[in-house]
């Protein structure tokens, strides 16, 4: 929002919210029915393009987005090193109402201007004046309405709104308050309205100048240089035909210069381009040294999870994951795409943090949840996680954290399988285990003097006993084949705490993957359900209280975080991802990984000390 917001500065449907499509549907049904009802030869086909250029331009946009963010992630040419926050990106989260409008200017205008019905596909004619009004008028006009909205009474109400996001991202560029997108409206639709009204319009000149906007638009608000050097080479007048990302970049920086739209040659005419605007664009096509200090290696889940991780659907990846039923409308896109990833698919980088001097990155592993539980995928598989490691490791990166089932005990024997094969290997590999342990040891109520152990035995439950008995807390197991194997592994001295139970009396449950919905029910009323796994239990009862998987809030330090980790809330981070972070502060020359674990204390004091904090994510479905 603006500083001092204006009048109409709220787009008209913003009180309704998703459902601010519904404008369009009597206007799609009109021309739907118009379209069947008349002749062949009488029907308008621009009519009937409108809404389909609708959803085109959304697609483009969305490619701009996904673009650009796994570019911030994986390049070294980045213009403005800053952090992008969530509040950015809710600022900039109604991006498509420009879209909406331009469809609704489409549909009036061709009520407003006869001329404007039944275009040809092609007039060569009105692509010239299209192009001639946008390089003269257009492009002039803008120039000096943009400094006058940068005098303080229009910035203060409207432009100041734009200008809060210093690290751009394409979206950046159609953030405005209603009242400015309508004028930007009236500038650009000189040319258009000019070849209607002269009768040399066509579909293809209504649909590539629009088109000529929204890239000319994304390509000068990413944060990463792409114009190469070799085109102003080759015709040098082109750096006052065309701009570049990193030229607008520095708009929002010092915002005072470079106020051109896509030509800057009118900056260069009345003496506002920045003097270091040609520095900038040297600077930015050089690589920048790349450091790496954590690797967090993780994996898709589900499906739909390509829309949720950061690179995909802004508005999705911005909320905790959970399922959307119109997601299921893309299907056939959706499963070409994670078959595109089984075939094609090597690890990529989503994201890169900073917290203190260390650098994070988080690397994704292109395979789905229920590919891992494949026997014919494990080779393959690991072959996957173990070239990221040594990548990783090439880099210079000094902690490898694996997340979710990249740590799985059937698949790597929680990653010292990569140990074993790689033994020259410098980076340390951690699972985790101990600061998850400590994070659901934190979450079991003080005073506790008996807990139920339930699902499937792993190193993250015998961690707990260990850590429980110590503490004189008895722990229940229902399984007698559990009770063997955890009785084998602990200490004699220990053993005598862990209780082989004939009841699920206990309200305190520990809970690993593999609990079924009947043992749910099974719980009395109040029960605690606390997981011990990297993935959410099932919620099946109401009565019941359920804590989150372990994780825990990051530092207020912690930089660019703007995504939300699968099903965790904002800033809210697993404790698997955690640890390996706090194990690169620590400077922990140690592995953590197979029967490895660092001690449980120790890890906690070392989050705590570094700005983590505990986060126990409690909710019951009275809730909802």
């Amino acid at each position: 929002m603006a500083s001092q917001p204006g009048p109409l500065t709220h787009w008209p449907w913003k009180k309704l919210g998703n459902m601010k499509y519904m404008v369009l549907v009597p206007w799609l049904a009109h021309s739907v029915h118009k379209f069947m009802q008349e002749n062949p030869e009488e029907r308008d086909m621009l009519n009937l393009t409108i809404f389909p250029v609708l959803l085109l331009r959304l697609l483009h946009t969305q490619l701009w987005i996904t673009i650009s963010r796994v570019k911030t992630a994986n390049s070294r040419h980045c213009i403005v090193e800053k952090s992008l926050d969530f509040e950015q990106v809710d600022r900039e989260r109604n991006w498509d109402d420009q879209i909406i409008l331009t469809v609704l200017v489409f549909y009036l205008g061709k009520m407003a201007i006869p001329a404007a019905s039944h275009l040809p596909w092609w007039d060569w004619k009105g692509v010239v004046i299209v192009a001639l009004l946008h390089i003269g008028p257009v492009e002039f006009i803008y120039y000096w309405l943009h400094r006058a909205l940068h005098q303080h009474y229009l910035y203060s109400r409207y432009h100041s709104h734009h200008h809060a996001s210093i690290v751009t991202e394409p979206i950046t560029s159609v953030i405005h308050p209603f009242a400015e997108e309508v004028a930007y409206f009236m500038l650009f639709a000189i040319p258009l309205v000019t070849t209607a009204v002269t009768r040399t319009g066509s579909i293809a000149a209504f649909v590539g100048y629009l088109t000529y906007i929204d890239f000319m638009n994304y390509m000068g608000h990413c944060n990463f240089e792409m114009v190469p050097k070799w085109l102003f080479s080759i015709f040098p007048p082109l750096k006052y035909l065309m701009y570049t990302p990193s030229f607008h970049s520095l708009h929002h920086t010092r915002f005072r210069t470079n106020y051109s739209l896509f030509m800057p040659i009118y900056d260069y005419l009345y003496g506002t381009a920045d003097d270091s605007s040609d520095e900038l664009y040297e600077k930015s096509l050089r690589e920048k040294e790349e450091k790496i200090d954590v690797v967090h290696l993780t994996h898709l889940t589900t499906l739909q999870s390509i829309y949720h991780s950061r690179i995909g659907v802004v508005s999705l990846s911005s909320k905790p994951y959970r399922h959307e039923w119109y997601l299921w409308v893309f299907w056939p896109f959706t499963y070409a795409l994670g078959l595109l990833a089984w075939i094609f698919g090597t690890t990529f980088t989503v994201e890169r943090n900073k917290l203190k001097n260390i650098h994070i990155e988080t690397w994704v592993v292109p395979r789905f949840s229920f590919q891992y539980s494949s026997g014919t995928e494990k080779e393959k598989i690991n072959d996957l996680i173990q070239n990221a490691i040594l990548e990783a490791d090439n880099k210079g990166a000094k902690v490898v954290s694996l997340g979710l089932l990249n740590q799985g005990d059937e698949l790597n024997g929680y990653g010292m399988f990569y140990v074993k094969r790689n033994p020259m290997l410098k980076a340390k590999i951690v699972d985790g285990t101990s600061l998850a342990a400590a994070v659901a040891l934190q979450n079991v109520p003080k005073g506790t003097e008996s807990v139920l152990l339930v699902g499937k035995i792993s190193k993250m439950a015998l961690c707990l006993c260990l850590a429980l008995s110590q503490i004189r807390v008895q722990i229940e197991v229902v399984h007698k084949d559990k009770y063997k194997i955890l009785k084998q592994k602990m200490p004699t001295e220990l053993q005598k705490f862990l209780v082989l139970s004939a009841n699920y009396l206990s309200k305190i449950w520990l809970v690993g993957n593999g609990m079924s919905d009947q043992e749910q029910r099974k719980a009395r009323q109040g029960t605690r359900f606390i997981p011990v796994s990297q993935f959410p239990l099932r919620t099946v009862r109401r009565d019941c209280i359920y804590h989150c998987t372990p994780a825990m809030l990051v530092p207020k330090a912690y930089e660019n975080l703007h995504a939300c980790e699968n099903w965790l809330p904002r800033r809210v981070m697993s404790a698997w991802r955690a640890a390996g972070i706090v194990h690169a502060l620590e400077q922990w020359d140690t592995h953590e990984c197979g029967d490895m674990v660092t001690d449980v204390d120790k890890m906690w004091r070392a989050a705590l000390d570094h700005g983590f904090l505990p986060f126990d994510g409690i909710h019951s479905l009275n809730k909802y």
